[in-house]
């Protein structure tokens, strides 16, 4: 029988063992490269997945797209140190959050515990301990519930999921439970564009020239009342036989 050889570059991904991976995901929000990539290789071999965010805000977005089972959180950061960051992300959920940070004096680590941390970790860092820390706070933690919220601090966002309630630029913004489903299907996907078709099957379960009728009419409402509070800007953008997409600012 001749030997059946595969060459590396053109070799396929089995796309089972992806989409059934189920090994905790676990967000590291650090500005240090060098550091990422040293949890990143820890994290790995231990058998977890990962993803990063170099400050705050990118953290925030991370945590909306991806929903991990744990952050690790550094404190020192430029734009959104980890105390902010750590803020928002209670808002949106009860993710468990290790800090893992240079500042090791003993007022830091009861300041943090206080705060509503899981845990945390003075550098520099023994790689089995993370490692069994990140186990130990996995073991004691809830089941794992959908975000409550959904926030944008550069565009001043914050969505409600729980209590179907939008907040602009610190103002209630009161929406139809259709136009809270159609704006949030377009917020949830922001920046990116959402076609039209996505939006209708969503919402309406339909694809046709009235629900894109309906659809237009909601959106014409939700600029309405978004123009109230911000005069001139339209953070709704329409791209023409396309669809919509959420303009959110660079970093959120």
């Amino acid at each position: 029988m001749n030997e059946i050889t595969i060459e590396d570059s053109s070799s396929g991904v089995d796309l089972d063992s992806m989409i059934n991976d189920h090994r905790e995901l676990i967000l590291i929000v650090e500005d240090n490269a060098d550091t990422v990539f040293l949890l990143k290789q820890i994290l790995l071999k231990a058998g977890f997945n990962v993803i990063s965010a170099l400050n705050g805000a990118e953290a925030i977005k991370k945590l909306s797209e991806y929903t991990p089972d744990l952050i690790i959180l550094d404190i020192m950061m430029p734009e959104m140190d980890g105390w902010e960051a750590f803020q928002y992300f209670r808002k949106m959920g009860d993710v468990p959050v290790i800090i893992v940070s240079a500042l090791e004096k003993k007022e830091d680590v009861v300041e943090g515990f206080r705060k509503g941390i899981d845990d945390y970790i003075t550098k520099p860092f023994y790689n089995a301990e993370v490692v069994e820390r990140i186990r130990a706070v996995l073991r004691r933690r809830p089941a794992q519930k959908e975000l409550s919220h959904r926030i944008y601090p550069t565009s001043g966002l914050e969505i409600d999921f729980q209590n179907q309630e939008i907040i602009f630029q610190g103002q209630q913004v009161r929406l139809t439970p259709r136009e809270f489903a159609v704006f949030t299907i377009i917020a949830k996907h922001a920046p990116n564009l959402v076609g039209y078709s996505t939006i209708m099957q969503a919402v309406w379960d339909e694809d046709s020239a009235d629900a894109r009728k309906r659809m237009k009419y909601l959106v014409y409402l939700i600029r309405k009342k978004l123009d109230q509070i911000a005069p001139g800007k339209d953070f709704l953008e329409n791209i023409d036989r396309l669809g919509y997409r959420l303009l959110i600012g660079k970093s959120s």
